[in-house]
């Protein structure tokens, strides 16, 4: 593949996981104002555990994060929301040209080993996190929320 595609994908990537930063903020701004509700704080902060799990896979680092359902509190999201975000920016800048079709090797946290595309873990990163967050947003809604960010992603490219 021509070198072009390669830069492409790193600014590419790079605004989607600047996307993803955005938006987790909005959304737990909303968890907040709503008493943070147990269920919605519970899938934030799979999201981001989550996240750390993947870059860790990436990475080849352990050290990073191996629980995909931490039980983090309302109050640590923030932070975690803002390192996870510098964590990634950081490996994507890391990143030759080469690399987005390089195979990463990981083991699932039941056992199971897969190979995959680095470029499709960095797209299933960014979806699990807007999966996610629609449904935090659902839960809001049923609890009572009358209004939610605006947090679809043409909207932030707009901005």
């Amino acid at each position: 593949m021509p070198i072009h595609y390669f830069c492409v994908m790193k600014a590419y990537f790079t605004q989607l996981f600047n996307y993803d930063h955005h938006t987790n903020h909005l959304l737990l701004a909303s968890i907040i104002a709503a008493d943070s509700p147990p269920e919605p704080v519970k899938s934030m902060a799979h999201v981001l555990g989550a996240q750390q799990v993947w870059l860790s896979r990436c990475t080849g680092d352990p050290s990073i994060g191996n629980i995909v359902w931490p039980d983090w509190q309302v109050n640590q999201l923030s932070q975690i929301i803002d390192d996870n975000h510098q964590a990634w920016v950081n490996y994507l800048n890391t990143l030759s040209e080469i690399n987005f079709e390089r195979i990463i090797s990981y083991k699932t946290s039941r056992g199971a080993p897969y190979e995959n595309k680095l470029v499709d873990i960095l797209t299933h990163v960014i979806n699990h996190g807007t999966h996610h967050r629609a449904q935090m947003g659902q839960l809001l809604k049923f609890g009572g929320a009358e209004t939610l960010p605006p947090t679809d992603y043409i909207l932030y490219v707009r901005d």
